[in-house]
């Protein structure tokens, strides 16, 4: 029996039928919510689990306290995260996870090469921890597009990015040819669309497509990945950049290593995390539609109990 602690909404694909992905499930019409959670253990009749443990669930119930299942479970070291357990959510979780792996598997970068890093979605949960890595693992350029001046600020000035730019107020392709004067190597993609156009329109011959989300496109009746444009699948092909799509899941037997370097950096500052929180249960449901609406700044939290 678990007390909820915080919850996180990174659960936009389980609103459609057919979520894209094996390892998501629809939300079902009648049943409760469920999604990434961390909580305390109150009572415990497995054997694995006693009274005061803090737990992690991919599937846990939106609600205050919950009875599950052992096999649901994840105990977690709270010393990972200074004791900051809405960290296991986000940057020190499987958000951190898909932003470090994704690099390292896909991203390709080179110390020394003087890789330029784009990243889009910038300033939310997976985006914020992707460019800081970008520039520890040598990039000597990282730039973020976001959905606003207040967004573009904190990851240039809290997070340590090259420069940002306001896809709403400025204009991308512009924006990116200042920005990135020796073309881009690396992208890391969120968003996809016309953003992902003119991104790939400016990168460079052998360059690396880090293929996290296309938040852009979920509520378009494609596949995902969803298509391309002709002229931006002819950019592909001509350049020879690699687009392939990454689920960290696959990646789970380098978990351990990964975590504990998130953890490292964390504790050391030489990476940030940014959250946007939300107190009470309550305010599930518009915390929920607010970051639809772009309204956090990293990873989106509800908490529920101290």
């Amino acid at each position: 029996r678990c007390k909820e602690s915080f919850l996180t909404h990174d659960q936009r694909c389980r609103m459609n039928e057919d979520t894209g992905a094996d390892y998501l499930t629809p939300w079902q019409i009648s049943k409760c919510v469920d999604g990434g959670g961390v909580g305390v253990i109150d009572s415990s009749r497995c054997n694995n689990f006693a009274a005061g443990d803090v737990v992690i669930s991919f599937n846990w119930p939106w609600q205050t306290h919950a009875v599950m299942t052992g096999s649901d479970l994840q105990k977690v070291d709270p010393q990972l995260v200074d004791g900051h357990l809405s960290y296991f959510l986000g940057a020190v979780g499987i958000t951190g996870l898909t932003a470090l792996l994704g690099i390292r598997e896909k991203g390709h970068i080179t110390k020394g090469a003087n890789h330029t890093m784009v990243v889009s979605g910038a300033a939310g949960a997976c985006g914020s921890i992707a460019g800081q890595i970008g520039r520890l693992d040598g990039c000597v350029r990282v730039v973020g597009i976001c959905g606003s001046d207040q967004k573009c600020k904190a990851i240039v000035e809290d997070l340590g990015f090259s420069t940002a730019i306001n896809y709403h107020l400025e204009d991308v392709p512009t924006k990116l040819k200042e920005s990135c004067p020796d073309g881009i190597d690396v992208y890391f993609d969120n968003v996809g669309g016309a953003i992902s156009d003119a991104v790939i329109a400016q990168m460079n011959n052998g360059s690396h497509i880090i293929l996290c989300g296309q938040i852009s496109q979920y509520n378009k009746d494609v596949p995902y990945p969803p298509p391309l444009s002709e002229e931006t699948q002819k950019n592909l092909q001509s350049k020879n950049i690699t687009r392939e799509r990454f689920t960290v899941l696959n990646y789970m037997s380098k978990a351990d290593a990964a975590l504990c370097e998130l953890s490292q950096w964390i504790k050391s500052g030489r990476i940030k995390v940014l959250e946007t929180v939300v107190n009470g249960i309550e305010n599930m449901g518009d915390a929920f539609c607010s970051m639809m609406k772009g309204g956090n700044i990293g990873k989106q939290i509800i908490k529920i109990s101290h």
